[in-house]
């Protein structure tokens, strides 16, 4: 018996050897892909990061494609699923593996990599202070078309070269996820690298980044803004005309729920809260406010009254405006503005205005054709999408009823035109869109219930599609 025990023992000390062994291996290679010779490119760095907080030990790879694209790459050390996973990033970009830092969902490495995934991302081809920081773009169209669209086929390269190099073998099969920017490069992906995703996702796409951002976000601006510069409708009666919106309108779909199923069914009349003589104050609003909401119902209109851009804020959207149009009460929030000032000063036109750019300026008139230059490089909103179709891809898309910000119209009436061009069957085998009621932009703040991006799990939906040949009916888990 002795002997036995001793011959166990000794095998596991030679089992323990063997593992101690294959990780030292393990952890070498990682560490020698620093010395990688990257073509048009080079790494930096490759270092093994213990595993923390749910996701296991892997080889952390920073990389440049030239001329300025800075890319991670994490593949895990052990378990690798054998697939590939790559995400997006938001607003502006310009700061490598944000979403990840915050514990987000949406454009996050952290999601594919927990499950097994080799996964990466970059900074768009660009360093920004915070992803409203557009000064990067300043007369500087190497940077420009680096984040409209070169900066996904060049992660997708370099991480495909890693992978190789550590594992020894190809991906069978390859993701792409994004949401709002990053929802825009996903539809980049299907246009400009049709071949390189098996599926992708893409949540509230802004899509149409000249017409959202330099127009619509100027005519919501300039829509608040009053005679003497101020804003007109300020924090704090958000939750007034939600309330009075939802009174309205709840039940429309069908159901009373406190949700709106589809704000195009809703027809609401807020001048039931418009102030009598003489009074003022939190509880009614002022001709001047009851301006503004309708303005930013409505929506972009030239001076003969065309509509320059699909819909305007949603209604049920109204929880949300604080951090997106009004303001919070006590300061923070109305990002709108703001991106749409450093968009029209830095990005939006060929030739940059530059810091002294105000979204006041825009002239609905005059600058739309403007657009058009830098529209052919950003834009993702062609809804042919046949190459992407024909190479056998599947692409989920999601957008929230409730966005303040990208408007949920423009991915419908995309979706609508995704049918007519590949026509219904094509479009329902690539592509299946799911609009979440009450939901927020991606997901970012709770709306009723806590309805928020970790609400909804569309990767497990598209390898189910993807791999199993199953079309997803809902997202929501």
């Amino acid at each position: 018996m002795r002997r036995i025990a001793r011959i166990g023992i000794l095998g596991f000390a030679a089992l323990a050897a063997v593992a101690t062994a294959a990780k030292a291996e393990t952890k070498g290679r990682c560490e020698g892909l620093a010395n990688y010779p990257l073509n048009g490119g080079f790494v930096s760095s490759a270092n093994v990061i213990a595993a923390a907080d749910d996701n296991p030990a892997y080889c952390q790879i920073r990389a440049t494609a030239l001329p300025a694209i800075s890319i991670e790459v994490r593949l895990p050390m052990e378990g690798w699923n054998g697939k590939y996973y790559q995400a997006g990033c938001g607003g502006f970009c310009g700061i490598l593996g944000r979403a990840d830092g915050q514990g987000a969902f949406i454009n996050a490495m952290g999601p594919g990599l927990r499950r097994g995934y080799a996964t990466a991302t970059s900074d768009s081809g660009h360093h920004g202070l915070n992803v409203i920081d557009a000064g990067w773009a300043h007369n500087n169209p190497h940077a420009e078309r680096d984040w409209g669209w070169r900066s996904i086929g060049e992660t997708n390269r370099v991480a495909r070269e890693m992978i190789a190099a550590f594992y020894g073998g190809a991906p069978a099969h390859s993701y792409f996820q994004g949401c709002s920017t990053g929802g825009r490069m996903a539809h980049m992906a299907s246009l400009k690298y049709p071949d390189q995703f098996d599926g992708i996702i893409s949540g509230a796409p802004a899509m149409d980044y000249t017409g959202l951002v330099a127009l619509k976000m100027a005519w919501l601006t300039q829509a608040n803004t009053g005679a003497d510069g101020a804003a007109i409708l300020v924090a704090g009666k958000d939750k007034l005309i939600g309330d009075a919106v939802m009174k309205q309108c709840d039940g429309a779909d069908g159901a009373v729920d406190g949700l709106i199923g589809d704000p195009r069914q809703c027809s609401v009349d807020l001048s039931v809260l418009k102030c009598a003589a003489g009074q003022s104050g939190e509880s009614c609003l002022t001709d001047a406010e009851l301006g503004v909401v309708e303005k930013w119902r409505q929506g972009p209109v030239n001076a003969a009254g065309q509509q320059l851009y699909p819909g305007g804020i949603p209604e049920g959207s109204e929880r949300f405006w604080w951090l997106w149009l009004t303001g919070k009460v006590g300061g923070g929030g109305k990002l709108v503005p703001l991106f749409a000032k450093n968009f029209g000063a830095y990005m939006a036109f060929a030739d940059d205005p530059g810091p002294s750019y105000s979204p006041l300026d825009f002239d609905f008139d005059a600058d739309p054709a403007r657009l058009a230059a830098m529209a052919s490089v950003y834009n993702s909103d062609n809804p042919d999408i046949g190459k992407f179709q024909e190479a056998g891809g599947k692409m989920i898309v999601w957008h929230g009823w409730a966005d303040a910000i990208v408007t949920p119209y423009k991915t419908v009436d995309w979706h609508e035109k995704v049918k007519a061009t590949l026509g219904v069957d094509k479009a329902d085998d690539t592509v299946r869109l799911f609009m979440i009621p009450g939901m927020d932009h991606c997901g970012l703040l709770p709306g009723k219930d806590g309805l928020n991006q970790f609400s909804i799990d569309p990767l497990t939906a598209l390898e189910e599609w993807v791999e199993n040949g199953t079309a997803p009916t809902t997202l929501l888990k």
